[in-house]
């Protein structure tokens, strides 16, 4: 049995996880956003598009938010089978609630959390199922994976049942039909990494197409290929709409879309469909039992494993 994680550790790991998230945009996103001005032929767009980049090099030089709303934090853990945390999951648990509040107060980010109803705030972005902690598991490893992603809560998500008889062709009115409401009604900031879920039952399809749009890094590919070419097409889709960054008329609208699937109803298609927006805020280490901390570019969350087909 291999030695128990700190939970000290990890609350350190997920504090700096949450600053680097609201200040430092990965690289992946950024090289996408380069390639997306490089190809603008909108005066105005690419501009816009210039500016973020100008905007991004000034919050890591100064360490500071890159975006006042600096959205939602939540925290993907993945957890091997054989890894072992001092006090356990709640004290994880407890470990990415004090790092959420103590980030909040230092780095500092905006206490979007309230309550619902009576809108009372705790200033430190905790709260009653605040943050979000998902979990996945992976066989034959003793380390544990923080991914912390700052995602907008109000606006840029859809959802909608679509039909066997709908086949991909639902799939893509609903797709385009989606990103011309964003863009005509402010509900997202472009350019975006959008992600879709497919199948499972609704709560399902809205988690993957999260994750999808949170947690795959951009270049990157399902590994099915019919799944992998429907994600080039709709990406190709959504850059003719005529709606550039920041709803500018232009041809910067979809940085990429990823696409995760789950086995479905056989009456039913469900889709889902999120937009990162241009803060893509998400970053990644792996938490080992010596006391080593490896900080990815990658969260790695989409693995085999979690995407495993058979019973085993």
């Amino acid at each position: 049995m291999s030695r128990p994680i700190p939970v000290k550790l990890i609350e350190d790991t997920a504090r700096e996880l949450t600053a680097r998230a609201a200040i430092d945009i990965p690289a992946d996103y950024r090289e996408g956003v380069r390639r997306a001005r490089d190809a603008e032929t909108n005066r105005i767009a690419r501009f816009v598009l210039t500016e973020m980049e100008r905007n991004w090099d000034i919050a890591t030089a100064e360490r500071r938010p890159m975006c006042a709303d600096t959205g939602l934090p939540r925290y993907y853990v993945r957890a091997g089978n054989e890894a072992h945390v001092d006090g356990g999951f709640v004290a994880l648990e407890r470990a990415l609630r004090t790092a959420t509040a103590e980030a909040t107060a230092s780095i500092p980010l905006r206490p979007n959390r309230v309550h619902p109803l009576s809108r009372v705030d705790h200033d430190n972005n905790v709260g009653v199922h605040a943050p979000e902690v998902t979990y996945a598991f992976e066989p034959d490893a003793d380390w544990i994976d923080v991914t912390t992603v700052h995602k907008g809560g109000l606006f840029g998500t859809d959802y909608r049942m679509l039909f066997p008889g709908d086949g991909v062709g639902g799939i893509k009115r609903f797709f385009v039909d989606t990103l011309v409401e964003f863009g005509k009604r402010g509900l997202a900031c472009q350019p975006a990494v959008v992600g879709l879920g497919i199948g499972g039952s609704k709560d399902t399809c809205m988690r993957l197409g999260k994750e999808a749009a949170c947690l795959r890094v951009v270049g990157s590919q399902n590994p099915d290929p019919t799944i992998a070419a429907l994600e080039a097409e709709l990406t190709a889709l959504g850059n003719h709409v005529g709606i550039g960054a920041m709803g500018f008329a232009g041809t910067s609208l979809v940085v990429a879309t990823h696409i995760e699937i789950a086995y479905t109803h056989t009456g039913g298609m469900p889709v889902a469909m999120h937009s990162f927006c241009l803060s893509s805020r998400r970053a990644t280490a792996r938490i080992h039992p010596d006391g080593r901390v490896e900080f990815r570019a990658d969260p790695g969350w989409f693995t085999e494993y979690y995407r495993r087909e058979g019973i085993q």
